[in-house]
């Protein structure tokens, strides 16, 4: 699903129209896409449905009045309640087609208003569309407020379907007028519009769903929207096939460099991710004094113990993953590292190929004695992901953004997006889509900025944002089994962006459906998620 602007959106319709799709035939085929998504989700067709439309002056009535003449033709009743809106060509067609129609200015105390809405199963919001700036007019928010009052002192209201967007709302900045009518489904038309993606907006969407209005596929202004938003079908394509014959080696091995004294769950969380994602084989390199206490509990992980400093991974350490690293496929390094010097300067051996010395040195904690690594060999790394502590050492390495091979996966939250760039946290989350394009681009990197949202941008300034908010995810732990699926899925030979929009969607779809399983928010551990995986790759191949 492509997401845009209002003016973006303006321009493409205005294109359409100039090459033979007229605004007419646009609004036909949006009011047809918007009664099949209704016929879809009424799909009994012996029981006969009431449909209430609360039609505004713009483009989204008229769709809203097409998709009601729709819903006519197929066995159901429907009303038409006119808000400043003439008699035209459609409320005409409507009313010939056996719709009835009434005006909310001959209904100033909402009577009808009221009686219509109690017996509908169903409320099309087509008041206003994606155009409108708040603050709303007065005639069009008593609409609305009434509407509110009506909805919450039922037991059983209808279902809300909100045409385009709901009434109310400022689709590109995501303001939300307090009259907004909260919808169950946004069915929007041709593209998401940015502001459905941003609170308080978001709040009054509920399910989102697009329909197509015809636009040709080869349109400029179309094509040339780099910014998707993430849905199922599209994660699906990006997965690899599973055929019968595959082996391990089929689907690669991560290399995951992880863990310290202090966070040793984050291992586990993201080897088993990994997993979870399809990959082969994990290996788990981490500090020697925690392969006891972990190897146990994760059977299925190989592991490299590296040599340590107080529970830390140790500058030692390079020499055992490098000579490690022509195996992976994918490297993950980060998650539970802490900040010490010791780990610092082992990430700044392996990103720069030098390991300081070629004599050993003195390890603690080292379990099986290594050559000391040629400098003159290097480091050849496999696709790269960067996480958590990780992040944090990055940033205070001189030039880190030049050591990285091009096209790593970076998944910063907003505080570690704003070492890494040094910004504010607060002009991070200010500008996120903007701030996460702009450094994709200047570091040549994929970057994943986490948080209500997410939002996946690659160097060539391409973008798809995950469309969850949820408190769910603000766990501890979380990140890990984010980090894992990403790198679990180049692993598998995802290319970057692939693997980091993959990863992101899986994640945030398996945070809702442990939330779902839980009953609430607030009790959703990481080790929920991560179990949740499961459900959404099963979905995912249907």
């Amino acid at each position: 699903m492509k997401m845009v602007t209002v003016p973006e959106m303006q321009a493409i319709e205005k294109e359409a129209d100039s090459k033979g799709l007229t605004y007419a035939e646009m609004m036909e085929n949006a009011g047809g896409g918007l009664a099949d998504v209704i016929l879809e989700l009424f799909f009994d067709s012996a029981e006969e449905y009431e449909a209430l439309g609360i039609i505004g002056p713009g483009n989204n009535g008229g769709d809203t009045l097409v998709a009601l003449e729709h819903l006519l033709a197929n066995g159901w009743k429907a009303y038409a309640y006119i808000v400043k809106r003439k008699t035209d060509k459609l409320v005409e067609r409507f009313e010939a087609a056996g719709g009835k129609i009434f005006f909310a200015e001959k209904d100033s105390k909402f009577n009808s208003l009221k009686t219509f809405i109690e017996t509908s199963d169903l409320l099309l919001d087509g008041v206003l569309g994606t155009g409108i700036k708040l603050p709303l007019k007065a005639n069009i928010s008593d609409v609305l407020e009434a509407v509110n009052e009506i909805l919450e002192g039922m037991e059983d209201p209808p279902e809300v379907i909100a045409v385009d967007c709901p009434s109310g709302i400022d689709c590109d900045t995501g303001e939300a007028a307090e009259q907004c009518i909260p919808a169950d489904m946004t069915v929007t038309m041709a593209a998401v519009k940015k502001g459905l993606l941003k609170l308080p907006a978001y709040k009054f969407v509920g399910n989102l769903s697009v329909v197509d209005i015809g636009l040709p596929d080869d349109l400029p202004t179309l094509t040339s929207v780099k910014t998707e938003v993430a849905e199922d079908s599209l994660v699906s394509g990006m997965l690899p096939e599973r055929p019968l014959e595959a082996h391990k080696g089929t689907f690669g091995t991560a290399l995951i460099a992880a863990g310290s004294g202090n966070y040793a769950g984050a291992v586990l969380l993201a080897g088993r991710a990994a997993y979870r994602s399809g990959a082969g084989l994990v290996t788990m390199a981490i500090p020697a004094m925690l392969h006891s206490a972990l190897a146990g509990h994760f059977p299925e992980a190989t592991w490299l113990s590296l040599p340590h400093e107080r529970g830390f991974i140790g500058r030692e350490a390079y020499d055992v993953i490098v000579k490690n690293l022509e195996a992976a496929t994918a490297l993950l390094v980060g998650p539970g590292f802490g900040l010490e010097d010791t780990t610092r300067e082992f990430l700044n051996q392996l990103l720069t190929g030098d390991s300081g010395s070629k004599k050993a040195a003195a390890r603690i904690g080292f379990l099986q004695e290594q050559e000391p690594v040629d400098d003159d060999e290097g480091a050849r790394l496999p696709p790269l992901v960067i996480d958590a502590d990780g992040l944090k050492l990055v940033a205070k390495l001189n030039d880190w953004d030049k050591l990285l091979p091009a096209d790593s996966v970076l998944t910063p939250h907003p505080g570690e997006m704003a070492e890494l760039t040094g910004l504010d946290k607060e002009e991070v989350q200010a500008d996120r889509m903007g701030v996460a394009l702009r450094f994709a681009k200047k570091w040549k990197q994929v970057v994943v900025l986490k948080g209500a949202f997410t939002i996946i941008a690659n160097p060539e300034g391409h973008a798809t944002i995950i469309p969850v908010a949820s408190p769910a995810l603000a766990r501890a732990g979380t990140g890990d089994v984010l980090a894992g699926l990403i790198v679990g899925l180049l692993a598998q030979g995802l290319d970057s962006y692939e693997a980091a929009v993959a990863g992101a969607w899986i994640h945030a779809q398996a945070g809702l459906i442990a939330a779902e399983a839980l009953g609430n928010t607030a009790s959703v551990l990481a080790g929920d998620v991560l179990d949740a995986i499961s459900d959404v790759m099963v979905d995912l191949s249907e």
